[in-house]
């Protein structure tokens, strides 16, 4: 895809890694490998946080989700650890859980002001 953006809902327990363009959505979720829902050992969190970021190869722009503080504490770890997804992240909202469709619908509309600026030529 030419215009990659992620939307990425996630909490303590798991996160939903959304890709798309105009066209397209890729899905991908990834679980948590701690069974302690607001607990997880911090060698749990690594491993999620890791592949939360593996799944966002590719992305330009990503947009974080979630009804808690794991989305924040994803972005701290990613600019520690992994500094070029940290680049893509350019924001953070709160969301309780809305299902894959709604989620895509609410990025798409939040990163509408980006797709049309890219479509402008006189904004290059």
């Amino acid at each position: 895809m030419s215009t990659f953006h992620a939307v990425v809902w996630l909490d303590h327990s798991e996160a939903h890694v959304l890709m798309f363009d105009r066209e397209h959505v890729e899905s991908q979720r990834v679980k948590s490998r701690s069974h302690h829902k607001h607990q997880g050992k911090s060698s749990d969190d690594v491993a999620f946080y890791a592949a939360i970021a593996d799944a966002l190869e590719g992305s330009h722009e990503v947009l974080l989700a979630g009804p808690g503080l794991a989305r924040n504490n994803f972005r701290d770890w990613a600019t520690s650890h992994q500094k070029a997804v940290a680049a893509t992240i350019v924001d953070s909202i709160s969301a309780d859980h809305p299902s894959d469709a709604q989620l895509v619908a609410l990025a798409k509309q939040y990163f509408k002001k980006f797709d049309n600026l890219a479509a402008d030529p006189a904004a290059r």
